[in-house]
């Protein structure tokens, strides 16, 4: 909490990005709605087109081919023809630019402030959608009654089937993800946070000269700056011919582009770590990764790929280059002895989950499933936050829970408010113990975002458990079901979790850490006073 506090004292200072070309943005629905499809219905709300005047806002109705039907806010109203689903629009040149449904004029002149809209048949009301006060850029779903920018479809859990897969951490096997790159014949995909890893890059520019496709989508802003490493790391791909965008602009459609994944031909790559020596370089984090030999998991992420890197607010990146500011940051440079090769495995199932959209319901769902145990290894965990709810119902039902969360400096307060409530649960008879890792010269700190449930089912991706990650951030997650997958990953954690030790070497760590915190805090107020820059804060990285 001290933290974030003092990130919020900072401020938060948008960076300029040109805009890029309009793109339509299709009207259906959200994947999972449940709204009654057999009558007319208003689907969608657009009253705050980032446009002068609000040029370009729109009324989606799925007339469901019903005669003699209006729209009105109590203050005009028009006819909507049966023409199955139709965008009502006052400006009916400016909306055609942004949806690919038929628009259809005149509309209603919608108010920011807020609207009651009906639906009508022959005079009677049968659909009616109210809001308080719009969000610029951003579209009310009427079934679901969320808000979300223009141009983010929430996606279902895609099941890709059963696969063989490659299992990892790191730092012990940072070789998987770069000799993935490395074989590529037809395409990558990379998608990523961060990227500074000349050895990453190296692979991609190798891959572009055999004629691999090869596209890079990025964060533009992330927390603490974009680093000289990575802004070279992206001059020499894009100098080299390599299509390379970022995430970024005041209208971005995620708070931050978190997800860290590649699809390689017909493979999919899963990382809880940055594209940069910390991460995949195996130089400091405790990572978790994944390789699936699966087109259906490879296509569904190339789908996930094409949806965020053909939008507007994603920008190329020597566009993006013109107004950005960067800063100095030195690589980790930490060496380890390897302790778990990667391993070849098969899995009986996978899941591809995302966020915003169905992976924070679905990581609760698999919790709420569980019948024996669930091990959670993560950065940092909410103790008044939903997830850790989750994890204490399971515990009252029985299931054993023990959470690992990092020993960074920043993250020592909030996961000591866990260790200490886990501890008082415990005591009351409930089994559910938290710990500080302890690395123990295996790694630097703990970075990873992993879950094993029962001995079946495995959560790897970049998912933090957090309800701002979940709503906010674009993130990617596997499930994978199988004795197998779920063996390699248990072994692991069982070592991390043993290394961290009992109740007293976890208070130690505590004690030790809460003097990092105070000399940590120190350190970033200087960085303030020097005129450190954040764009937008969240507490996650």
């Amino acid at each position: 909490m001290l933290l974030v506090v003092l990130l919020w004292s900072l401020g938060v200072v948008p960076t300029s990005v040109v805009a890029a070309p309009a793109v339509a943005e299709p009207t259906q629905p959200p994947a999972g709605a449940t709204a009654n499809d057999t009558g007319p219905r208003i689907v969608a709300v657009f009253p705050d087109p980032v446009a002068a005047g609000d040029s370009g806002e729109y009324v989606v109705v799925d007339t469901a081919g019903t005669p003699n039907l209006t729209l009105a806010d109590g203050e005009s109203t028009v006819r909507v023809p049966p023409d199955g689903r139709v965008a009502v629009s006052s400006s009916p040149n400016a909306t055609r630019a942004l949806v690919e449904t038929r628009v259809v004029g005149p509309g209603l002149d919608l108010s920011n402030a807020g609207e009651r809209l009906q639906l009508r048949r022959d005079g009677i009301v049968v659909d009616r959608v109210a809001y308080d006060r719009s969000r610029e850029g951003e579209r009310l779903n009427a079934t679901t009654e969320r808000w979300t920018p223009r141009g983010l479809r929430p996606r279902s859990v895609v099941s890709t089937g059963a696969s063989p897969a490659t299992v990892f951490v790191l730092p012990d096997a940072p070789e998987v993800a770069i000799e993935t790159l490395r074989g590529a014949e037809t395409r990558i995909l990379l998608a990523g946070y961060t990227f500074a890893s000349p050895r990453a890059a190296d692979a991609l520019l190798a891959a572009e000269r055999r004629g691999v496709r090869v596209r890079v989508l990025l964060e533009g802003g992330p927390i603490g700056g974009m680093t000289t490493a990575q802004r070279t790391q992206l001059d020499r791909l894009a100098a080299g011919g390599v299509d390379v965008r970022v995430i970024d602009g005041p209208h971005a459609r995620f708070t931050y582009h978190h997800a860290k994944y590649a699809v390689v031909d017909d493979r999919a790559l899963v990382l809880t770590e940055n594209w940069k020596p910390a991460g995949t370089g195996g130089r400091d984090s405790r990572g978790w990764g994944v390789r699936v030999d699966s087109p259906r998991t490879a296509a569904a992420l190339a789908d996930v790929f094409a949806h965020d890197a053909d939008w507007t607010d994603a920008v190329p990146w020597p566009t993006a280059r013109r107004n950005a500011t960067f800063v100095e940051a030195g690589p980790a440079a930490g060496t380890y002895d390897g302790e778990f090769d990667a391993k070849r495995v098969e899995t009986g199932r996978i899941e591809v989950l995302t966020a915003p959209g169905n992976a924070g319901t679905a990581v609760r769902q698999t919790i709420r499933d569980a019948d024996d145990r669930i091990w959670v290894l993560s950065p940092r965990l909410d103790v008044e936050g939903p997830y850790f709810a989750s994890l204490v119902d399971a515990a009252r039902r029985g299931v054993r829970v023990r959470i690992l969360l990092s020993n960074a400096w920043y993250d020592a307060e909030s996961n000591g408010a866990v260790v200490e409530r886990a501890a008082r649960l415990r005591d009351r008879g409930l089994p559910i113990e938290a710990r500080i890792a302890r690395p123990a010269g295996r790694f630097g700190k703990v970075h990873a975002k992993g879950a094993l449930v029962d001995s079946e089912t495995v959560l790897v991706g970049s998912l933090n458990w957090n309800e701002g990650a979940e709503r906010r951030n674009r993130e990617v997650v596997l499930a994978l079901s199988g004795p197998e997958p779920a063996a390699y990953y248990g072994q692991a954690f069982d070592a991390d979790w043993r290394r961290a030790g009992g109740a007293g070497g976890t208070e130690r760590g505590l004690t030790d850490r809460r003097v990092q915190v105070t000399m940590g805090l120190g350190a970033l107020a200087a960085l303030a006073l020097a005129g450190f820059v954040l764009r937008r804060v969240i507490a996650f990285e």
